[in-house]
């Protein structure tokens, strides 16, 4: 049961909860050993609990992936891992890592616990609610910006980096809904219920939209925000994010697989690239300038 349990709870979605380090990385503590070791520790918590979140997901799920051409290899659908295995497994993660996030913080702690709520009343109800759910989504990527910010004492964090992850997060789950629309064509809503409420040209207008403002919002961010260089010189990270967009747009407008970002950042190459650039960019700038 451990390998089967442990694909289910998804490892490699783990990258998400990389959204907990930008407290540290973008007020100046990255190579702080205290405040380091706290959000690492925040990481770790993230990840058991988001796994819970997963475990429940596919609970919910488990009819419905079992008739999805690549869902129903997922170790509950094809029957690897039992129900009732998944579902204890699931409670003694949420348990352990809200247990542990208070040892850190109460406000920690508090925002493990709303995570998983949301994520549980997402995995039952609000998933079939069209844009609630994307809206969801992105909610989950700004409370683990907020728990990093929990963990340590921040002095210049911008909250312009809050919107930032409001519109990226929003911008990556309307790409993963176009790309399950245009993966399961015409029986789209038998398999998401959801998808019933979208069509493309709606996704691709929403799309357009949401990858626009997060431009204007990272522009402003590079030269409003109050711990940057005088120089202005967090301009030059911007062409990074711009080809970031566009290239995820492009993976999903081509019929790639760039449904699940996890997926994207561990396939394509030069979206790798780019990431890698932009951290390298970023930290010079903080860092070195």
């Amino acid at each position: 049961m451990f390998l089967p349990l442990l694909k289910a709870m998804r490892p490699r979605q783990w990258t998400k909860n990389g959204f907990v380090f930008f407290a540290l990385i973008f007020d100046k503590q990255l190579f702080m050993r205290e405040p380091f070791l706290r959000t690492l520790a925040g990481f770790l918590l993230f990840c058991l609990i988001s796994s819970a979140v997963y475990l429940f997901n596919d609970i919910a799920d488990v009819e419905a992936d079992r008739q999805h051409p690549k869902k129903k290899n997922r170790p509950l659908a094809s029957g690897k891992l039992s129900v009732g295995v998944a579902a204890l497994a699931a409670i003694a993660l949420a348990l352990v890592s809200v247990a542990a996030g208070y040892l850190f913080s109460p406000i920690f702690a508090g925002i493990l616990a709303l995570y998983f709520v949301i994520n549980l009343l997402y995995s039952y109800w609000l998933k079939h609610a069209p844009i609630l759910d994307v809206l969801i989504i992105s909610s989950g990527f700004v409370l683990r910006v907020a728990a990093g910010v929990a963990l340590i004492t921040v002095e210049r964090f911008s909250p312009w980096l809050y919107m930032i992850t409001v519109l990226f997060s929003l911008y990556i789950g309307l790409g993963k809904r176009r790309a399950e629309m245009n993966l399961l064509a015409h029986g789209a809503g038998a398999h998401r219920k959801v998808l019933d409420g979208y069509t493309i040209p709606l996704l691709d207008q929403y799309i357009t939209i949401v990858s626009g403002m997060t431009i204007v919002a990272y522009s402003l961010y590079t030269f409003s925000a109050p711990n940057l260089p005088e120089n202005h010189s967090m301009m030059l990270t911007i062409p990074f994010v711009v080809y970031g967009i566009f290239r995820y747009l492009q993976l999903i407008q081509t019929g790639h697989e760039a449904g699940a970002p996890d997926q994207v950042a561990l396939k394509d190459r030069p979206l790798q690239a780019t990431m890698i650039l932009w951290g390298l960019a970023v930290l010079a700038v903080f860092y070195l300038s």
